[in-house]
């Protein structure tokens, strides 16, 4: 086997093992490469099913070709769909772009809460009707205990303090310093009843590493990654006016992976366009602790 099937199957082992052993799961899918790649191993996983609903969180600001992508897929997959969103922080304008708050607290509000309601059953939720194709209201949702997440190490520094199965509280807040250990394939998971997870399957995967399954699955993407013909293209994909395109010509995974391992982007931060980041003084960790995808 290459290191591609071994950490394939480390995946795979991971997933199943979160299935088997916590219920009223759930998987974020937030359309961009990672979760897409972790959403293939999970069919994979399950002999072409995925046995828990994903869930995305719409910030109403989503570049439109990734809602497109998102709608298209859970279609011709067949997927048990929830979308959550903060509505009432919407229709206030309560947002960075309405001018009212800055990336990092709009992040917060339009993530972070909507996240927090969605796990819990409550807020505004909507799940896809498969018979009506189309996405209805859903009420009195049930809770999800656990969601497993497509957070890798090498991206940003906070996420490199993750373990493969990552307890949170009851408000889903994060306390790093009370991880527990993790050696070689021996996790924990009995923990103490209210105690939410956050499950990591692709905790040691790298950014070659995705582009290079993507290539070798021939993996579905968002085309926004490649260069449409002005030099331009994404690296890394959240909401319309805080992310922004690198000066990348590639234009098809191929062409990523040579960029990658030719150091074209050694000098470039992963997620160099996510504007929020800068705001946050270059990391995630602020808001992580507090519940952050």
């Amino acid at each position: 086997m290459d290191h591609l099937d071994l950490i394939e199957n480390t995946s795979i082992y991971i997933l199943r093992e979160a299935y088997a052993n916590f219920k009223d799961l759930g998987m974020l899918w937030s359309i961009g490469k990672d979760s897409t790649v972790l959403l293939w191993l999970a069919r994979k996983a399950f002999a072409g099913h995925v046995p828990f609903p994903l869930i995305h969180i719409d910030t109403g600001y989503k570049i439109p070709e990734m809602i497109e992508y998102r709608d298209r897929l859970t279609r011709e997959w067949g997927l048990a769909m929830v979308v959550g969103q903060n509505e009432e922080a919407l229709a206030a304008k309560q947002t960075f772009p309405d001018g009212k708050l800055t990336r990092v607290q709009c992040c917060a509000s339009l993530k972070t809460a909507a996240l927090h309601r969605t796990l819990e059953g409550n807020g505004t939720r909507y799940r896809f009707d498969h018979r009506a194709d189309e996405y209805v209201k859903e009420e009195d949702a049930e809770a999800f205990t656990g969601v497993i997440v497509g957070v890798r190490a090498d991206e940003e520094g906070s996420r490199s303090k993750e373990r493969y199965f990552s307890p949170r509280d009851t408000r889903n807040d994060w306390n790093i310093g009370d991880q527990p250990p993790e050696f070689w394939n021996q996790y924990k998971t009995e923990f103490a009843p209210g105690t939410h997870l956050r499950i990591h399957p692709l905790l040691d995967w790298t950014e070659l590493n995705i582009w290079e399954y993507i290539e070798r699955e021939q993996i579905p993407t968002v085309s926004l990654y490649y260069d449409q013909g002005d030099g331009k293209r994404y690296r890394s994909l959240g909401c319309n006016p805080c992310t922004f395109p690198i000066e990348s010509a590639a234009r098809n995974p191929q062409e990523i992976i040579a960029e990658l391992k030719g150091g074209q982007l050694k000098n470039v931060a992963e997620r160099s366009g996510r504007a929020q980041d800068a705001e946050d003084g270059g990391g995630l960790e602020t808001l992580r602790r507090d519940g952050y995808m």
